[in-house]
């Protein structure tokens, strides 16, 4: 369903559509235990609110292991289906949004770094970062199915990876009136992302592949290759 549908519903009360959209969870108590910790905590500065958000931030996600750092503006949508592991950094302003009817949501594991600006989105799809990956700042994660970031993978800034695409073979409909599609997206261990490269949909990149920065990344990429350019190609190999 496109976001107006759900925004402009006429059949449910502004107070439904908010918690379907933002909680994820209808009932008035998982409303205002929402409200009262992002009024309290979210944009709150300084070292006060790093330690409201450590303190508050847990009873909202599905599971947060300790030493967990939420910057300022973090902003949680459907938090129930987000899980932190430990030792975990959400830089200021991040947006992790797990929103969808069936999905498993976002899993964030332990030692993991998330730059400023950065978005883990799903349109009813997963997202996992396994320990020790790190996401560098203004980069976007977006699933409609599955996207997989494997351990000690480096995303340099501006990187996107986009789990998702729309149908466009009708020409006599507007591709947003024509239905996504998703292969999704696999990235292996030890892979490391240049500044402002983009991973399409369907692709996988295997362990320890480089991606040059700016790299339009459109087919599958063999472990330990170097792929640069726009669409990028295999140049060479770290082996």
């Amino acid at each position: 369903m496109k976001a107006q549908e759900q925004l402009f519903d006429p059949r449910k009360s502004s107070r439904q559509k908010y918690a379907e959209l933002v909680v994820g969870q209808s009932s008035l108590g998982a409303l205002i235990k929402y409200e009262l910790i992002v009024m309290l905590a979210q944009a709150r500065s300084g070292a006060l609110g790093l330690a409201l958000r450590k303190a508050l931030y847990p009873a909202l996600l599905g599971s947060c292991g300790p030493n967990a750092v939420f910057g300022q503006n973090v902003v949680l949508r459907h938090p129930h289906k987000i899980h932190v592991g430990e030792n975990v950094v959400i830089d200021d302003n991040c947006l992790l949004d797990a929103k969808g009817e069936t999905n498993r949501g976002i899993r964030i594991g332990n030692g993991v770094f998330v730059g400023r600006n950065t978005i883990l989105s799903c349109k009813n799809g997963d997202i996992d970062l396994a320990d020790g990956s790190n996401i560098g700042f203004n980069c976007e994660l977006f699933s409609a199915s599955r996207v997989s970031i494997g351990r000690d993978v480096l995303m340099a800034a501006y990187s996107y990876v986009i789990g998702g695409d729309h149908d466009f073979s009708d020409p006599s409909k507007s591709v947003l009136a024509q239905s996504r599609t998703s292969a999704g997206v696999t990235i292996g261990d030890g892979v490391w992302i240049g500044a402002g490269a983009k991973i399409l949909d369907g692709v996988t990149l295997g362990e320890h592949a480089a991606i040059g920065a700016g790299a339009v990344v459109r087919e599958s990429v063999p472990a330990s290759a170097i792929a640069v350019g726009i669409p990028a190609r295999v140049v060479s190999s770290r082996d």
